[in-house]
């Protein structure tokens, strides 16, 4: 394993020779538009380095210096950029076993993370496992279907966060997977789980109405789409009003593009999943006419080689 320290200095000085994106968006904005770029993560599950060898089909690619290097190179293209995660960032490597959350949180926080969510693998070492490492994450943890009221995580999570970037004003929520069944009761303790569907419903409209935001996305560990009624990314998107962006986790699944789905008021969504183990980095870019009453955008998944 590298030397912790060794890895955080590779990382501060941009991580130099790591593959960025090849060549830049061809789609740019024009000079009466206004862009916002919205990168994000999902699972990633401590794999801080390279996968290995022993993985013939993705030997080499992923790891945290290479999204550093990448995410550093579309930040020098685009002004106004926002980044996200999905949940379940660690546990999965030797890594988590060692330093916990503590390495997968420093060096999200050195990337310039805006936010992320909770997956149901941040409860491996329960509440207290939650409580102790989030002093190391420089980015909040939005959630707003779990009620942590009565256990050490209140006040902990926040339910959402307006972002303001490039004169564009961004409200983000969060949705986590149903934990019973999933997590050992003793992980989550007296956290109450309330309905993701009908928690998006208020907090879209509350985002959209109250604080009269452009742009509205939810940062998703639902899962992208299952067989049976269970709600996922998919059921979010078709019956919500106001969320234009679900940045999904948890499925591990791998979208060639985003899928665009209509919503209840006839608009479409864009739904995202890249995959696991930080193998592809997914963008989304946002352009709003200057009186921001439409917006179009353009996106793409982006492998980390």
């Amino acid at each position: 394993m590298q030397n912790r320290r060794d890895f955080l200095k590779l990382l501060g000085t941009g991580a130099a020779g790591a593959l960025a994106l090849s060549t830049p968006l061809s789609v740019l904005a024009a000079d009466d538009l206004k862009q916002i770029t919205i990168l994000h993560t999902n699972d990633f599950h401590s794999h801080i380095d390279p996968f290995g060898h022993d993985v013939p089909r993705n030997a080499g690619e992923g790891g945290m210096a290479k999204r550093a290097a990448l995410i550093s190179r579309i930040r020098s293209e685009s002004k106004h950029v926002l980044l996200f995660d999905a949940g379940d960032i660690y546990q999965g490597t030797p890594y988590f076993n060692y330093f916990k959350a503590q390495l997968d949180f420093e060096l999200m926080t050195m990337m310039g993370y805006d936010g992320a969510t909770l997956g149901n693998h941040e409860f491996d070492n329960g509440l207290e496992g939650i409580r102790s490492q989030l002093k190391y994450a420089g980015f909040p943890f939005i959630n707003s279907n779990y009620d942590f009221s009565d256990t050490i995580l209140a006040g902990m999570t926040i339910p959402y966060k307006i972002f303001r970037s490039g004169g564009i004003k961004v409200g983000v929520y969060g949705l986590g997977v149903e934990l019973q069944g999933l997590v050992d009761p003793n992980n989550y303790g007296k956290t109450r789980y309330n309905d993701p569907l009908q928690t998006a419903l208020r907090m879209e409209k509350m985002l959209r109405e109250e604080h009269d935001s452009d742009l509205v996305i939810c940062l998703s560990h639902l899962g992208y789409s299952y067989k049976d009624n269970t709600v996922s990314d998919k059921v979010i998107a078709s019956q919500t009003f106001n969320t234009d962006l679900i940045i999904g986790g948890h499925t591990h699944t791998f979208l060639d593009k985003p899928d665009l789905i209509l919503n209840k008021s006839g608009k479409e969504v864009v739904v995202n999943q890249v995959g696991f183990g930080g193998l592809i980095l997914g963008r989304v870019d946002f352009y709003f006419s200057k009186q921001k009453k439409n917006h179009k955008n353009n996106s793409v998944v982006i492998p980390v080689k």
